[in-house]
C-alpha cells in the first residue's frame, strides 16, 4: 500500500514575486509551507540576487512545469560599467578593471548583434550541471569549469535608462538565455568592463508582475485563512495548448488511462499537445495518434 504524503492535496501556480537574497529552493520551500502542499516545485532558477517572477507549482501543477521551463521570458538589468567579477554579478569578486565608459550612442549601436539567434557562453556560476554537479558548486570549490558556446534566442533588448557609469535594459529571450552573459559581452563589445548589479525578472510565459505575490502578502493571505486567492488554476501554464471539451464518460476514459476517439479538427490533429477537459477541469494531457487521443499526463483535480 503506498505511503499517503503528508499535506493537503493543493493544485495549481503561484506566482510569487522573489525577494533579493533567496535561492529559489527555499521559496519553493517556504511557498509549500504556506500551503500545506503534498508536492511542489519550480519554473526555472532565479539567481539569489535576482528578484521577480518566480512561477512555482503545487500538487499536480508539477506535470505542466516542462510547458513552463520553455516558455518566453523577460528582464530587466542594470549594466554597470568600470568591473568584471568572477561571478558576472556584483556577488564575485573583481577581476578586471576599466576606466572606459560607453556613451549612449554606442550602446544603442552594439545592441542589434545581441537580438536574434546569438551565441553565448553560460557563466561558471550557474546552475548547468557538469558531470552530474552544478557547475556553481565547482566554480567555488576552486575547480576550472570551462562551458562551451551555445546558442539561445533573444526576441528584443531595449536600452530604458541610461547615466555615464550605468544602463539598464529590458530583454525578451528564450529558453536557456543567461542575462549574466548578455551583459558581460556587451559591456566587452563596447571595449569595457562591467557587471550585472541589477536584475529582475519580469514575464514567464503567461505569467507577468501583475499576477505576482510577495512572500509578506502570501503570509497575509495565509493568516485571513485566504491563501487559495493567490493560487492560479493548473492549466494556466498552458495557455499555448489547443483545448478539447470532452464528456464525462471520455474524461473516465482518460483518467484511467485509455484512449478515447473524439471528433478530432485538422488543425487538431497536427498539434503535439492537446488538453482535455470536461466542464472547466482539466483532464489530461494527450497526443494523437491513429485519430485516438491519448492521455500522457493525467490531472488528479
Amino acid at each position: 500500500m503506498p505511503r499517503k504524503r503528508k499535506g493537503n492535496p493543493v493544485h495549481g501556480w503561484v506566482v510569487l514575486d522573489k525577494p533579493h537574497g533567496l535561492g529559489s529552493t527555499s521559496a519553493v520551500g517556504k511557498v509549500r509551507w504556506l500551503f500545506q502542499a503534498q508536492k511542489a516545485g519550480h519554473a526555472g532558477t532565479l539567481d539569489p540576487l535576482a528578484t521577480g517572477i518566480l512561477p512555482i507549482a503545487l500538487g499536480d501543477a508539477t506535470k505542466t512545469v516542462p510547458f513552463l521551463v520553455d516558455a518566453i521570458k523577460g528582464y530587466d538589468f542594470t549594466l554597470t560599467f568600470g568591473a568584471n567579477t568572477e561571478t558576472w554579478d556584483a556577488e564575485g569578486k573583481i577581476t578586471k578593471t576599466s576606466d572606459v565608459r560607453p556613451d549612449k550612442a554606442a550602446i544603442l549601436e552594439a545592441l542589434p548583434q545581441f537580438i536574434g539567434d546569438i551565441a553565448q557562453i553560460p557563466p561558471r556560476f550557474s546552475a548547468i550541471k557538469v558531470d552530474g554537479k552544478r557547475s556553481y558548486d565547482l566554480a567555488r570549490s576552486g575547480e576550472v569549469v570551462e562551458h562551451k558556446s551555445r546558442h539561445v534566442h533573444v526576441e528584443s533588448i531595449e536600452l530604458t535608462e541610461f547615466t555615464p557609469d550605468a544602463a539598464t535594459f529590458s530583454v525578451v529571450c528564450g529558453k536557456g538565455t543567461y542575462i549574466r552573459s548578455i551583459a558581460r559581452d556587451l559591456a566587452a563589445a563596447l571595449g569595457t568592463c562591467g557587471h550585472v548589479t541589477m536584475l529582475r525578472r519580469t514575464r514567464v510565459g503567461p505569467f507577468n508582475l501583475d499576477d505576482a505575490f510577495s512572500l509578506d502578502a502570501l503570509e497575509q493571505l495565509c493568516h485571513r485563512d485566504g491563501v487559495l486567492e493567490g493560487l492560479r488554476p493548473v492549466e494556466t501554464a498552458l495557455d499555448d495548448i489547443p483545448v478539447l471539451a470532452i464528456t464525462e464518460n471520455d474524461a473516465t476514459d482518460l483518467k484511467h488511462g485509455r484512449a478515447i476517439v473524439p471528433n478530432l479538427s485538422a488543425e487538431l490533429l497536427k498539434s503535439e499537445w492537446i488538453l482535455a477537459m470536461c466542464e472547466g477541469k482539466a483532464i489530461a494531457l494527450c497526443e494523437t495518434v491513429d485519430g485516438q487521443l491519448r492521455p500522457k499526463r493525467v490531472f488528479n483535480l
